[in-house]
């Protein structure tokens, strides 16, 4: 019989949802951060995602906020250097352009406004790396499984699947470029369009908020982070400022209680802008009292992440965890978190996969955090986070 649990990962390609600016924008910065759109999203689907430009353009850059549409459409044509793997956008008169540069393991950065070209060469990077398997033709996702040939299961959802693809069937304008579905640690279902096939890294948005929570998790599992505690970040250590009382559970739940703007979903300075989370995301004061209310925020995911840097102490540690104690753990080669260009990761959205990887952490959710006999999660960490 096919189980109930199945894990079915499904990546759209979607702009984030629409709404005002986090706090406005001057006409300068419209086309300062349009140009980052522009700079970062090319970057990151060529060099992660090995998109050609047309690809790209119908994929990344016609989902442009509208607010910064009449700014995009007076923009330059992107410069890319292939070989320095970086993209600039002309925007200014006064101001360099706006760069994106890729290193293995970080991604995508974008430099800050005004920064030169030069300031690449202070990027973080890696010593040494895993190499990603050449190809991924495995139809296996859980540990120790055998890989399921064409059975009835293909056949019954061979209709719901093709209907993902219509456009129409499940939402008007819907642009799906991948769905994976899983049962008993198998693929039992695949099918991909857009330009995207199995080994194709796309944009995670928001999705990646999930992978944030498992990577806290794990540091809690090994007992580096207490998810539970205060957060100690830095920036509100000063005697007597209230965000002291902010747990990292609390950044987990979206019941902060910072201010986030009128929806918590545009953090724009930061994933087009160039920002830093300690600039942005760490400096808004308290709206009400932490876990008093939930809140969509972009910030508490980016602060959870940063209380664990913070808290790790070693960012060489910090930028490897991830990789090394979950995401190749369980077989995801092709998952990238993108980072700020001070190293923080911008893992609230700025995160590229595969559906194939996406379904592999559902599976390690399936099996309650265990992976080929090991343990990588709390026992029930996955009823905690739902």
């Amino acid at each position: 019989m096919l189980r109930t649990a199945i894990s079915c990962a499904v990546l759209l390609m979607a702009a984030p949802c629409l709404s005002a600016q986090e706090s406005g924008a001057s006409a300068d910065m419209e086309a300062a951060l349009a140009a980052g759109w522009k700079a970062g999203f090319i970057c990151s689907a060529t060099f992660n995602g090995g998109q050609s430009l047309s690809e790209i353009e119908a994929n990344e850059l016609d989902g442009i906020y509208p607010d910064f549409q009449e700014a995009y459409d007076e923009l330059p044509a992107a410069r890319i250097d292939r070989d320095a793997k970086l993209v600039s956008v002309s925007w200014s008169q006064t101001l360099p352009p706006r760069y994106a540069f890729w290193r293995q393991g970080y991604g995508c950065t974008q430099l800050p406004i005004g920064g030169q070209a030069t300031l690449v060469g202070y990027l973080p990077r890696f010593t040494a790396w895993q190499p990603a398997p050449q190809t991924d033709a495995s139809s296996a996702i859980g540990s120790d499984v055998t890989i399921t040939q064409k059975t009835s299961y293909f056949q019954t959802l061979d209709a719901p699947v093709s209907f993902a693809f219509d456009g129409y069937t499940y939402g008007d304008d819907t642009r799906t470029s991948a769905v994976v579905v899983v049962a008993d640690g198998q693929v039992i279902a695949e099918r991909y369009g857009r330009g995207v096939d199995a080994v194709t890294p796309q944009r995670t948005w928001s999705v990646a908020k999930s992978i944030s929570a498992t990577i806290i998790g794990a540091s809690s599992y090994q007992g580096l982070f207490d998810y539970k505690g205060r957060t100690a970040i830095a920036a509100w250590e000063t005697p007597g400022d209230p965000r002291q009382s902010i747990t990292t559970e609390h950044l987990l739940h979206m019941a902060s209680g910072l201010d986030s703007g009128a929806r918590g979903n545009r953090t724009d300075r930061l994933y087009f802008g160039g920002g830093r989370v300690t600039d942005h995301a760490a400096t808004n004061p308290l709206e009400t009292a932490p876990g008093r209310r939930w809140k969509y925020a972009n910030n508490d995911t980016l602060l959870a992440m940063r209380a664990l840097r913070e808290r790790l102490g070693d960012d060489a540690l910090y930028h490897r965890f991830p990789y090394e104690q979950v995401l190749w753990k369980i077989g995801a080669f092709r998952t990238t978190l993108e980072t700020d260009w001070t190293g923080d990761f911008l893992s609230s959205s700025q995160v590229w996969t595969t559906a194939r990887d996406l379904a592999r952490l559902g599976q390690l959710y399936l099996q309650d955090g265990v992976w080929g006999g090991e343990r990588l999660l709390p026992e029930g960490w996955a009823d905690y986070v739902s």
